[in-house]
């Protein structure tokens, strides 16, 4: 083995942690935003899990954020929350923060 090879083989490993790493915290924030939202929503505990997880999911029909933030605004409003774009976004970058740090804490 060479050195570069080495180098080669950490910087894969380290891509994959990465990239595994990113998946979680976005899964973890999804979590977090769909409960953020059932709880404006008023849902009772079962269906803010239940909530929560349909969140998760719905972020599986495209690529990044837009596919959960439509789903959000929709439910949102059929549930007569007046929340907008802005604040939907907003509580993801708060999610966002709060994902990564309980993942750290987890490891």
């Amino acid at each position: 083995m060479t050195t570069f090879d080495d180098r080669e083989r950490a910087f894969e490993a380290k891509f994959a942690r990465d990239g595994e790493m990113a998946f979680r915290v976005t899964a973890r924030r999804n979590k977090l935003v769909g409960q953020w939202a059932a709880e404006r929503m008023e849902l009772t505990p079962a269906e803010t899990d239940a909530y929560a997880t349909s969140v998760v999911q719905a972020d599986f029909e495209e690529v990044g954020d837009e596919d959960v933030i439509r789903k959000l605004i929709s439910d949102l409003a059929a549930a007569g929350v007046d929340c907008g774009e802005s604040d939907i976004r907003q509580a993801m970058a708060d999610c966002t923060v709060e994902a990564r740090r309980q993942l750290l804490e987890s490891m």
